[in-house]
């Protein structure tokens, strides 16, 4: 996977639900969990709703 594309991403850990950034994963190298090591994480959905209009 290509960190620098991942900077501006926020992932939560799947087991603990901490919130860490792209920038701290993409300095360390590997995609796991910066508090408990687990190695699955999701991307966090933005808090706005994209409004569509449907026809």
């Amino acid at each position: 996977m290509s960190f620098e594309k991942a900077k501006n991403i926020t992932y939560i850990c799947v087991r603990c639900g901490a919130k860490m950034k792209g920038e701290d994963l993409s300095y360390i190298g590997i995609l796991e969990c910066l508090e408990c090591g687990y190695e699955v994480l999701e991307k966090s959905r933005p808090d706005t709703v994209k409004a569509v209009k449907a026809e």
